[in-house]
């Protein structure tokens, strides 16, 4: 898992350096990331559930075996499109092993030992999210872009290694089916879906491309929805997005995946072509917003237990709002300090809304649909991340190109001056232009405060929701001393009843 959590943020450093040598557009740079992503959420359910029923430890070992052949391949490739398609080979191994990961652990500890495996495990992975950009900035200071990649060769061994010779095999034969149909209508589904939002700004929004994608995309996923709502035993039970308090949660925290995996895409772009700082300047100064997500994590729990889930909730997503406006009045000469002071406050905003949104959502369901809620939240947040990167990319990309002043310059120039800004100062310091530079970083700005704007927006209207309809079960004060029977429901307070199942497939 903290191989995994490295592979979050590491890549994200990266991607300016990628540009330059690999020569790549801002739509490749979109599709190296979302590769991954969209992989990885169209199979994570189905591959949970093959562990469930072949044995967790053996496809465990599997998916970290293809993780690392997948590190491998992106390491030594030399073209955007390779690297794409081994960001693809990872997704599939991350598919595997996030999951499994944690529905391993209720065969292996007893209720007592259970919550600290759980905190160990998801602790690992968070504790890789701000290792991240500090590990790949160093990487890069030093060695070829590749060597992200590589690092992830040792750990994913040790790992392997690890499920060898320490983990017991466990399964649950008596879990769904893997769908074929289902399995191939999601990933084909969310494809289309990713390609049309990357594809629109270079196609255009009207071109046959785009709107066939969006159309098959459509219908890929409503024959999905169908199919899903009449199965006996759902890989994703969508029947649980028509209960409120599980539909807005999940709502806060998928926006909240939306805006993070968003940010994280753009931001190294600004921090290193913009302002001038090498890759480890850039993981430093990325920080500030990884800080106040881990800080705001672990005071969301004291707040949600004295106030109940709705107003923090609610608080949360007010604050992303106002950072996110706050980052958008960002100038082309204003210091690093007032980037820090809005990523700061960003940071609080996520966790207070996503910490607390993710354990209200699957406390409110019965025990025995656990597995089902936590494979479709986690499916739903990923979908989020991959459309966050693609929407948020491509309207940067927009703005980008409009806005940029390429008066003068010859059209093949102008041509790769409008496809990155990496392009951009690239021509700019080959034909002597400073002000070809200029005009680049401020329209990039231009579009980052665009972006900014939108998912300010989108977090206040998620607010307004979550005040006015999300329910706000309240912990009790303290046990009830006048009957000897315990609560039917735990409440958010108490220990989340897919806590030991966040693994798809996994029934709590």
């Amino acid at each position: 898992m903290l191989t995994l959590g490295f592979d979050l943020t590491i890549l994200n450093v990266a991607l300016p350096t990628m540009a330059a040598q690999l020569e790549a557009s801002t739509d490749r740079l979109q599709w190296i990331v979302d590769a991954y992503i969209v992989v990885f959420a169209a199979l994570m359910l189905p591959a949970g559930l093959l562990g469930d029923r072949f044995g967790r430890r053996r496809m465990l070992v599997a998916g970290l075996a293809v993780f690392l052949l997948g590190s491998l391949a992106g390491a030594l490739t030399d073209t955007p499109g390779l690297v794409i398609a081994a960001r693809s080979v990872m997704g599939l191994g991350a598919a595997l092993v996030i999951p499994l990961g944690l529905s391993v652990l209720p065969s292996m500890f007893g209720e007592e030992e259970r919550g600290k495996a759980v905190a160990a495990v998801t602790a690992s992975m968070a504790a890789g999210m701000p290792l991240g950009p500090l590990v790949g900035g160093l990487l890069l200071d030093h060695y070829w872009w590749g060597s992200i990649f590589l690092i992830n060769l040792p750990m994913a061994a040790l790992g392997i290694a690890a499920c060898l010779f320490l983990l017991p095999e466990s399964r649950d034969p008596s879990s769904p089916k893997v769908d074929p149909l289902s399995t191939a209508y999601s990933a084909l589904g969310l494809g289309a879906l990713v390609f049309g939002i990357i594809e629109g700004p270079g196609h255009g929004w009207t071109s046959g491309w785009v709107l066939g994608a969006f159309a098959l995309a459509a219908l890929l996923l409503t024959l999905l929805t169908v199919r899903e709502r009449h199965a006996v035993r759902p890989m994703l039970d969508l029947a649980l997005l028509g209960r409120r308090v599980f539909l807005l949660n999940t709502l806060a925290a998928t926006l909240g995946t939306f805006v993070f995996s968003g940010l994280l895409f753009l931001l190294p772009t600004r921090l290193q072509e913009t302002d001038g700082h090498d890759a480890f300047g850039t993981g430093l100064r990325l920080l500030p917003m990884m800080g106040g997500l881990l800080v705001a994590a672990r005071a969301s729990t004291p707040l949600v237990r004295r106030l109940g889930p709705r107003p923090v909730v609610a608080t949360g997503l007010v604050v992303l709002c106002f950072a996110a406006l706050l980052g958008s009045r960002t100038g082309p000469g204003d210091g690093y300090g007032f980037t820090a002071l809005w990523l700061t406050i960003a940071g609080f905003g996520f966790a207070f809304a996503m910490v607390p949104a993710m354990d209200a959502a699957l406390g409110g369901i019965a025990a025995d649909e656990a597995g089902s809620g936590s494979g479709l939240l986690m499916t739903l947040r990923q979908v989020g991340g991959a459309v966050g990167i693609a929407l948020l990319g491509s309207l940067v990309a927009d703005t980008y190109a409009d806005r940029l002043d390429t008066t003068g310059l010859p059209a093949p120039a102008a041509e790769a001056a409008r496809e990155s800004l990496s392009g951009a100062h690239a021509v700019a310091e080959r034909l002597d232009l400073p002000a070809l530079a200029a005009s680049a970083d401020a329209a990039y700005l231009d579009g980052m405060s665009v972006v900014l704007v939108v998912c300010g927006a989108a977090a206040l209207a998620t607010a307004v929701m979550t005040a006015l309809w999300l329910p706000n079960p309240r912990p009790a004060a303290g046990p009830d001393t006048t009957s000897p029977e315990p609560s039917p429901a735990a409440g958010p307070s108490g220990p989340s009843p897919a806590l030991p199942g966040h693994g798809p497939g996994e029934g709590g």
